[in-house]
């Protein structure tokens, strides 16, 4: 039975969410409709682009993506300790970025407007403030400003009106590195899986391109949440380094799959027998991440940690968690 929105996505849970979004009608989001003939590729670059400029918006870090013929994959991490440095001014100001907001709210911004304003109406603005504030770390609120306007965009083009998204996106919550990890490279992987590339290098506008784009000039992507260096804060980082994961990436690539078209041409990452993981256990997590588990993935004991907040009986997806994050 589906879970309401509000039980899928819990902070105290975890930060870090896989967030799936699929096209409703037989047109293609991306890529060239096998009907009609149309390229609709150019469409993948609005996608991309809009994913990744909301990060200058939220307070939400862009972890893995992957922009796909008729679905789009996002890794995302929302950080609400980022939230709660931004004065009232930041707030409004990036809340106006993504909607005109109200006449009392722009009044606030302007400073000739702001010292004719009320004690009352000051306040009433604060409120709103931290309404604001709470919807710049929301997951769902995230989605909505990235699904909207491509919706509206690809609706002008094709010259209809309805809805353009099979409903609200699937969300699953990452428990766990070994979980946020194995979903990354599932998401990364999917252009390869799918035939769509050769090499992870290959796969456009994908996050796995940038990484390695932004790599060979020694960088790693500002619009992308990073991983771990050797010489410095780590805090706020992934939870490996940056060429551990590269080399997970590319031998889960590497490995034929009778299901899917696509792989890459063999190598021994070192990442999975830190995380514990067994190399048969990782190959089976990475073909089908999203449906090995539930709105959860993680752990057996990281499962168990979040069912102790609920009132249901069974632990959905406990079964794969203990078979495939066994040690």
């Amino acid at each position: 039975m589906p879970q309401a929105r509000r039980n899928q996505v819990n902070l105290q849970d975890t930060c870090y969410y896989h967030c799936i979004s699929r096209c409703v009608r037989r047109s293609y989001l991306c890529g060239e409709d096998p009907y009609t003939g149309k390229s609709y590729e150019h469409r993948r670059q609005w996608v991309e682009d809009r994913l990744l400029s909301l990060t200058d918006t939220f307070a939400i870090s862009v972890c893995a993506f992957a922009v796909m013929s008729n679905h789009t994959h996002v890794v995302l991490c929302a950080e609400p300790e980022r939230a709660e440095s931004w004065d009232a001014q930041t707030v409004l100001m990036r809340w106006h970025q993504l909607y005109e907001g109200m006449p009392l709210t722009r009044r606030y911004c302007r400073p000739e407007e702001y010292d004719q304003m009320t004690k009352a109406e000051r306040l009433a603005v604060e409120l709103l403030v931290e309404t604001y504030r709470q919807r710049l770390t929301d997951i769902s609120w995230f989605m909505r400003a990235l699904n909207e306007p491509i919706a509206r965009m690809a609706n002008r083009e094709d010259g209809c009106t309805g809805r353009f998204w099979e409903g609200r996106f699937k969300s699953q919550a990452l428990l766990d590195e070994q979980a946020l990890l194995t979903c990354m490279a599932y998401v990364d992987l999917n252009p390869i899986r799918a035939n769509i590339a050769r090499t992870p290098e290959a796969s456009d506008h994908t996050s796995i391109q940038q990484r390695i784009r932004a790599a060979l000039k020694g960088e790693q992507p500002t619009t992308l949440k990073r991983f771990q260096t050797d010489s410095g804060n780590n805090d706020n980082a992934l939870p490996c380094h940056l060429n551990d994961y590269l080399e997970v990436v590319e031998f889960t690539g590497r490995a034929q799959r009778a299901d899917k078209p696509g792989h890459i041409p063999e190598s021994a990452p070192s990442l999975t027998h830190r995380l514990g993981i067994s190399i048969p256990n990782w190959l089976t997590l990475t073909k089908g991440f999203e449906y090995q588990f539930g709105c959860r993935a993680g752990t057996l004991s990281s499962l168990q940690r979040c069912h102790c907040y609920e009132e249901t009986v069974r632990i959905r997806g406990s079964g794969n968690a203990r078979r495939l994050f066994a040690a």
